[in-house]
Order: structure tokens, then C-alpha cells, then sequence
């Protein structure tokens, strides 16, 4: 079931997600805002989560990252909101 603070959090985590990656790479905000032709002030709503991202603007980060646009959405749910691990079925024999 998806709830509120889910639908909202998930712009954080992707938020996130686009700034570790800057990171790793070293790259400041106005660096990557040129690098993938997206204006510095969205790109900092967007780590913010204050704003959506379409998957062209995704498509666009991810390129200039040198990423595939999954790795932009590779961030880990929150604990309670994963899904229960896979039961174990024993090979009865």
C-alpha cells in the first residue's frame, strides 16, 4: 500500500541518490547542471526533493554522470517499506 510520506520520500531518496553520485565524481552543482543542460537552481530542487524529475531529465543526469538512468534510482526503501524476504522452502527428500 502506498502512503503519503512514501510518495514524497521517494523524491528525497532519489534526492539523494543524485547527489552521492555527483559526489563520487566530484562534481560540484553547477558542474553537472552544465554537463547535462539542466538549469543549477532545479538541479538543487531536485537533490532538495522539492520538486519531480522526468525520465528525460533522468535519462539527461544519468549521461552526463557516465551511469545508466537505474543507477539514479538504485536507493534503498525504507525499512518498513520493503518487502518481506523471500521465504525458504527445505528440498524434502
Amino acid at each position: 500500500m502506498r502512503t503519503n510520506r512514501r510518495k514524497s520520500g521517494i523524491k528525497q531518496l532519489f534526492g539523494e541518490r543524485l547527489v552521492v553520485l555527483r559526489r563520487a565524481r566530484g562534481w560540484s552543482q553547477e558542474l553537472l547542471a552544465f554537463e547535462s543542460g539542466v538549469a543549477r537552481s532545479y538541479l538543487s530542487s531536485v537533490e532538495r526533493g522539492k520538486c519531480n524529475i522526468s525520465v528525460h531529465k533522468i535519462e539527461e543526469l544519468a549521461d552526463a554522470l557516465g551511469v545508466e538512468p537505474w543507477e539514479l534510482l538504485n536507493f534503498p526503501l525504507p525499512a518498513d517499506e520493503q518487502a518481506p524476504p523471500p521465504e525458504i522452502f527445505e528440498n524434502e527428500e
